[in-house]
């Protein structure tokens, strides 16, 4: 692989007059940073020391960030069910300003055998004529007695390797140990296997045969087949590999008015409970809540359950990329005696010049997260998601969100998302939120304008007794700020004291076009997001962002 250059917008050797409008907002937001230039570059020398121990003394700093975009759930030809070429994703997502993608493959005996290496000659090539751009190679999982994940690595001579042992040895659908089973099946057999395959990924990180390897939960409550105390235990098999879920799942163009049927639903949501369900859903959780997850969307729910034991769980959104809304491409046709299995690679599309059927957006087009890093790399993504310096949008609803939690006593920037702060009992914070507004309309052509923050406050109470716990009864929307009418970049700040309790704080916000009181009540959630009515969702005009939260630690709590 050629050594990494800085993307344009980051490159002090790139004129401004060469960028366009989003390189020129992305730069702005690394000058205020202080990271432009040999900062951002230098990588890790920058970090200061302090960034390593903020969890562990009174107050705590972290660095300075520049937030990356990218999208961790692509397919293309190399997918049994999608339908374009890695090249035409690539070109996609540099075209909507992505820094990073991650192709994901569906398990297949023909892609563990043939198009996982295919794929990687591919990669290879694309690293090496635009090494601005980050593309991983990874792997949709089908997870023993669940649904899917998200698996990759970093570059190296054995990520292929790492990718087809994995799919071989521990896929559920390879071994008959998925959804579609019987619902008599060996579930306590298939749950354990999930549980193996987690550790045996952390094993290899651990040794050395990687540098590093990532696993997020996709579109978790579209079956209703991964059951709280699955997420738990694998959460726990290997907290510093699975590290999350998609709090928003692809196909966000499902229900376009007019376009799918009168029965979409957002994100292809549209599935009722089986025999596989976990029973302990509600029927309303098989829905999207302003495009997000049931799992996510709900103040109280189910990521708050997690969060409320005082580790973190990390949310994305991405594409899910298979079949874009009102493309023309289709599929080609298959040379005869050819089929997936014995080839690895679907046929290249062809255009036919009519919009053709489909559900999703090109990556980085609607869905984005924004991961905070110290530079630009690889194994600065994955360190990203992993510390949970996360944040993500729809319909490119902000150009940027930086967020510190600080001790009114010191002075610095404190911690950021996904980090800790320790404090005693009744000191006051200050939790600073900077929103830079969008500057430039959407893919869409239309200029998103946010119109609330809302402040989200949970208790922590450390594990749970019932591992199939979905509520966390004490979290709540405790401020929302209107910010209807502002514009460029602004600091809100909220005043939060800490009490006997060790507690975090996460946000939300959006458009302000349609909102609704949330799935716990009013007194929880007052104006969260609402299901939209079948066939009636159109994504733009219903935007969203989140962000992962930061913890405070309480002394003696």
């Amino acid at each position: 692989m050629t050594e990494q250059q800085l993307p344009d917008w980051a490159d002090p050797s790139v004129s401004p007059d060469a960028l366009d409008a989003q390189g020129v907002s992305r730069r702005g937001l690394l000058r205020r940073a202080g990271l432009f230039g040999a900062a951002f570059a230098l990588g890790s020398a920058a970090v200061p020391a302090t960034a390593a121990t903020a969890g562990r003394r009174p107050g705590g700093e972290d660095p300075r960030l520049a937030y990356l975009v990218g999208d961790h759930h692509i397919h293309s030809v190399y997918s049994h069910d999608a339908k374009y070429t890695f090249s035409q994703l690539a070109a996609a997502g540099a075209r909507y300003g992505l820094d990073w993608m991650v192709f994901t493959e569906h398990s297949n005996f023909g892609h563990a055998d043939f198009g996982a290496a295919m794929e990687h000659g591919e990669i290879l090539r694309a690293r090496a004529e635009n090494p601005r751009q980050l593309i991983f190679q990874g792997l949709e999982w089908y997870i023993p007695a669940a649904e899917h994940c998200t698996v990759f690595t970093t570059p190296g001579r054995h990520e292929v390797d790492l990718l087809t042992r994995f799919e071989r040895a521990y896929d559920g659908k390879l071994l008959g140990y998925d959804k579609g089973g019987p619902a008599d099946a060996d579930t306590a057999r298939n749950e354990a296997h999930a549980v193996k395959a987690l550790k045996w990924l952390a094993e290899q990180r651990r040794s050395g045969y990687v540098d590093d390897v990532l696993v997020l939960a996709n579109h978790p409550m579209r079956l209703g087949i991964d059951s709280p105390h699955e997420m738990r235990n694998w959460r726990d098999a290997a907290p510093g590999i699975m590290i999350g879920m998609e709090g928003a799942p692809g196909a966000q163009g499902a229900a376009i008015p007019g376009w799918r049927g009168a029965a979409s639903i957002r994100g292809e949501y549209e599935n009722k409970p089986s025999a596989q369900s976990w029973p302990g859903y509600p029927a309303d959780a098989y829905l999207t809540y302003g495009g997000f997850d049931w799992a996510t969307a709900t103040v109280g729910g189910l990521w708050d359950s997690m969060l409320a034991e005082g580790r973190l769980f990390s949310i994305t959104t991405n594409s899910d990329a298979h079949r874009i809304v009102f493309d023309t491409w289709k599929n080609g046709d298959w040379q005869p005696g050819q089929t997936f299995d014995s080839t690895g690679k679907l046929p290249d599309p062809v255009n036919t010049d009519t919009p053709q059927p489909g559900s999703d957006f090109w990556p980085g087009q609607f869905s984005r997260t924004h991961v905070g890093v110290t530079r630009y790399g690889y194994r600065a993504v994955m360190a990203g998601l992993r510390a949970g310096r996360v944040w993500l949008d729809h319909g490119h609803l902000l150009d940027g969100l930086d967020v510190r939690l600080k001790r009114d006593r010191d002075r610095g920037r404190g911690v950021t998302l996904g980090g800790r702060l320790r404090v005693r009992k009744g000191e006051k914070l200050t939790l600073n939120v900077t929103v830079t507004t969008a500057s430039r309309p959407n893919p869409q052509g239309v200029l998103p304008e946010l119109a609330h923050v809302d402040v989200i406050r949970g208790a922590v109470r450390g594990p749970v007794t019932d591992r199939d716990s979905w509520k966390a009864p004490d979290t709540r929307v405790v401020e929302s700020k209107d910010v209807s009418g502002r514009t460029g970049t602004y600091t809100l700040r909220v005043p939060l004291t800490a009490g006997e309790e060790s507690f975090y704080v996460r946000l939300r916000g959006s458009d302000g076009n349609r909102n609704g009181t949330g799935y716990l009540g009013a007194s929880v959630d007052p104006h969260g997001p609402v299901p939209h009515a079948p066939g009636d969702g159109d994504p733009w005009a219903d935007t969203w962002f989140y962000s992962n939260p930061v913890f405070v630690d309480v002394e003696g709590a």
